[in-house]
């Protein structure tokens, strides 16, 4: 019993300190926003601005500083293609070579990234392109090995990885605390270098409360992770993941198994990436993405144009935007709740492949309500109303927190968990393609459209409208595998050894 104990006080501390990392620290270049406003008042890339004849409420002169803020464009161009496009290969570092050194290199990407920045000048400002990209690519390295938290919560798998994914979202707001301790004194340098120092916190939870390879899905008996305390921290497993009296064979079976009974190869890496179901969940990603992207990339010269340069009402709405960040760990559990909604109030879970299909029915549901919400944001983004973008601040962090979450969960759910790091990372990683559009629509909005981005956010709510093919993709999918598998479960079944047919995506 104290071994059961000491399980459930690991398991909820692994829990809760891998929330105040992502937290924390994953996501911040999204508060990108916030940075920049400090950063203009540094006077960083000052020497792009131009002198103008516009007038700004005072009916004083303003130079024009669209190139300052192409720039800083740019930056958050190049930090967010670098966030998901080197997924790919930090996904394949996890898979193969585990947890602990996923998160060492990890830690010094984000420790070298906090230096940069607290190195940086206004002469130095170029220090900030490479300061963002190793800020994006360990924060998002962290994120990837904290998500494999929720295997240890049996039937609250989804649940947990989407939380983390929204407490991903809302660290976006530590640069709204670094904007609000800049105005009342504290000086740029001296939180970076204290973000920088925060890394032995990382340390820390590595050596102690994180596996050195995997954790893995189902949980073996007895398993444990990190600290080793003989005798007193051995697993807890919660009463879904226990035999019944006097059962046999596995204490649970994962959604997607890795090695079938009867001894059949588990489902490569290829099948899985040239299915349809993996194209269409890219498609979804990539095309939510770029629209949340150039929101963000596009926020501050959207608030500077739509307030006619008056700076205070500019600092307010930039404040807003960076506190609605902070619901981002609120508004992603609800859809883990969605895709975990057949699990709750059962005596008996479906097993195998039919527990597959089970979760994968329940992920319909998800991807068209994450569409929706995007649409809904996308069409009070291209309001030039001011006041309307506060609608857009909510919808736009739901949205959000809706798709990161929703997009690990579904991969996790509808492919061979061997495959996850590889997998997330190569749709992130092509999801990044695609979000390099952001920076020709941003040239296009400064160019012939002269300042006005209506017709471009217009296109991008026809673009957003094509994810709703994915959930289609997914219920059709889920109508093959039913149908595989009333054909198994006819008189007329297959050999034991074969293949469970949810296994293999089409």
């Amino acid at each position: 019993m104290a071994g059961g104990g000491a399980g459930r006080a690991k398991r909820l501390g692994t829990l809760l300190s891998g929330l105040l990392e992502c937290g924390a620290f994953c996501g911040i270049i999204f508060g990108w926003a916030s940075l920049v406003y400090v950063l203009k008042d540094l006077d960083y890339f000052r020497e792009l601005c131009q002198p103008s004849a516009s007038s700004g409420p005072n009916r004083t002169l303003l130079p024009d500083c669209s190139g300052q803020d192409e720039q800083f464009s740019l930056v958050f161009t190049i930090g967010s293609f670098m966030n998901n496009f080197m997924t790919l290969p930090m996904g394949y570092v996890f898979d193969r070579f585990g947890t602990a050194v996923a998160r060492l290199i990890a830690i010094s990407l984000y420790t070298g990234g906090t230096l940069l920045v607290a190195f940086s000048t206004p002469d130095l400002a170029v220090l900030l392109f490479p300061a963002m990209s190793m800020l994006s690519v360990g924060g998002i390295l962290l994120i990837l090995t904290n998500m494999q938290v929720g295997n240890l919560f049996g039937k609250y798998r989804s649940i947990v990885i989407t939380l983390y994914n929204g407490a991903f979202d809302s660290s976006s707001a530590i640069f709204l605390i670094i904007k609000v301790l800049y105005e009342r004194g504290l000086p740029l340098q001296a939180m970076f270098f204290f973000m920088a120092a925060c890394s032995a916190w990382h340390l820390l939870r590595t050596l102690f409360l994180m596996p050195r390879t995997r954790i893995p899905y189902p949980l073996p008996p007895a398993y444990n992770y990190g600290l080793q305390c003989p005798g007193r921290s051995q697993s807890y497993r919660t009463y879904e993941e226990k035999r019944p009296p006097g059962g046999e064979g596995p204490e649970e079976v994962p959604l997607e198994p890795s090695a079938p009974k009867g001894g059949t190869a588990a489902v490569p890496f290829r099948p899985c990436v040239l299915s349809w179901l993996f194209f269409w969940h890219v498609v979804w990603l990539s095309v939510m993405q770029l629209r949340h992207y150039l929101f963000i990339g596009t926020l501050n010269p959207l608030l500077d144009h739509l307030a006619r340069g008056d700076a205070s009402l500019v600092s307010t709405y930039t404040n807003a935007f960076a506190f609605t960040q902070l619901c981002g760990v609120l508004c992603a559990p609800w859809n883990g709740l969605i895709l975990d909604r057949h699990k709750r109030g059962k005596a008996h879970l479906p097993e195998g492949a039919r527990g597959a299909l089970a979760d994968l029915q329940a992920s319909v549901l998800s991807l068209v309500v994450t569409v929706t919400q995007c649409v809904l944001f996308s069409i009070c983004a291209a309001v030039p109303m001011l006041p309307v973008q506060f609608a857009t601040f909510v919808l736009q962090v739901i949205s959000r927190s809706f798709l990161y979450g929703g997009n690990a969960a579904f991969l996790a759910i509808a492919f061979p968990p061997q495959h996850f790091g590889k997998l997330y990372g190569l749709a992130m990683a092509l999801s990044a393609l695609v979000a390099l559009l952001q920076y020709p629509c941003i040239t296009l909005v400064r160019g012939v459209l002269k300042g006005d981005p209506f017709y471009v956010n217009v296109g991008l709510i026809a673009v957003v409208l094509v994810a709703f093919v994915s959930p289609v993709v997914v219920a059709r999918e889920c109508r093959r595998r039913a149908k595989d598998l009333e054909a198994v479960s006819s008189p007329l079944d297959a050999p034991p050894s074969a293949e469970t047919p949810a296994q293999t995506p089409h």
